[in-house]
């Protein structure tokens, strides 16, 4: 029997099982695929460690920063980190200094620059798309490659992985004891459920809810380029989170329990970065499908990313790419839910990040720490149980 068991190895569950190990705990980390479709592996890899807003995340962001300047050592591995200019265009039809002051909040506020200024720090804007932008320094790294090394370590700790589609949670009563695969069971005294986007059907499967929700996320990658962008690209006036909070209001909450449903209108917020080995992602369109597995039209949003990315980095637009899709995984207060599940004695939940790469580094050691009886309140907000 193991310690625990880890379901989910993607950037958080392979952090959380490596920090695990660290506390000498017996750890199984599993995952249905070594090479998933998933958010890890379509991420941006962007560490916005400059949006903390309260004294929680602005500590957080913090915590994470220090982190990844010291993980390459710690892990053994080149997680390709980098820090790199942010450039967060305005669109023409806003005014910029209104945009620049919703950004006041942050605790390392972006600089408002004009046209050209923005131009000559990303010389591939289309200057006659944009009023201004925003500037702030931003952390990069490559997220998959981060990954595995982070999963490397953990192994190298005596850590066990498995690939494996974990079917069932095994219980007893109110107890869950471990996991059930096609072929095996897999007995522990504690379960970590880190399944990103695909969390909320994967214990609805098992009569358990909880209030995570996902967005089905499109975007292009394409293969490395000589084209070379000098700053990660992403709209000031983002409307990811306002579109979480549509999607999440209570009016629409029992929606999410029937597929089928779309509980806010999709989105697309145009945006771009350049990997270490001249690969771009271009992104994104989001979509709140209540069904994990609905089908969407790939020509048609490709179409259409091609369409926005093409008016303000005219060059990108055309470049030879592929259309790829994930599910990527919110709460409804952009807080993670981190923590044992009500009810369920033995079931935690590490998942509903919307700042990931920022905040999963600091969290996994945290979570891990508090396992070994070191109690931290700084993980009181973030339990499951705050939406009960």
């Amino acid at each position: 029997m193991h310690d625990w068991i880890v379901i989910g190895a993607g950037i958080t569950g392979a952090a959380l099982a490596y920090e695990l190990a660290k506390q000498h705990f017996s750890v199984l980390l599993i995952d249905q695929s070594a090479q998933p479709e998933s958010a890890t592996r379509l991420s941006y890899g962007g560490i916005a460690y400059w949006s903390g807003t309260t004294e929680l995340t602005t500590q957080l962001c913090g915590e994470g920063l220090a982190i990844h300047r010291s993980l390459c050592a710690e892990l053994d591995a080149d997680t390709q980190f980098r820090e790199l200019d942010l450039l967060l265009t305005i669109s023409s039809d806003y005014d910029p200094d209104q945009i620049a002051t919703n950004y006041a909040q942050f605790a390392i506020p972006p600089t408002l620059l004009t046209i050209n200024e923005a131009w000559e720090l990303e010389p591939l804007l289309n200057r006659d798309a944009i009023a201004g932008a925003l500037t702030v320094n931003h952390g990069h790294i490559e997220p998959e490659v981060t990954t595995q090394a982070y999963c490397q370590a953990f192994q190298r700790l005596g850590g066990d992985l498995k690939i494996a589609h974990v079917a069932h949670l095994q219980k007893t009563v109110a107890k869950i004891t471990g996991v059930i695969t096609p072929t095996e069971t897999f007995s522990a005294k504690n379960v970590a459920v880190c399944t990103g986007g695909v969390t909320r059907q994967f214990l609805n499967a098992a009569k358990i809810s909880v209030n995570q929700y996902f967005t089905h996320a499109e975007l292009l990658e394409t293969p490395p380029v000589d084209l070379r962008l000098r700053t990660l690209v992403m709209p000031a006036e983002a409307e990811r989170f306002a579109l979480e909070a549509n999607a999440t209001c209570p009016d629409v909450e029992a929606l999410w329990d029937v597929p089928g449903n779309e509980p806010a209108p999709a989105i697309l917020d145009a945006g771009a970065v350049q990997f270490l080995d001249g690969r771009i992602r271009i992104g994104q369109v989001s979509r709140t499908l209540t069904d994990a597995a609905a089908q969407v039209n790939a020509a048609q949003s490709e179409a259409v990313l091609r369409q926005k990315i093409g008016q303000i980095l005219p060059k990108l637009g055309t470049l030879s790419g592929t259309w790829h899709h994930c599910l990527i995984a919110f709460s409804r207060d952009r807080l993670p839910l981190i923590g044992e599940i009500e009810g369920y004695e033995g079931l935690h939940l590490f998942s509903g990040f919307s700042n990931p790469l920022a905040i999963v580094p600091p969290l996994a050691r945290r979570f891990a720490a508090h396992a070994t009886g070191q109690r931290d309140p700084l993980l009181a907000p973030l339990s499951p149980s705050r939406f009960m």
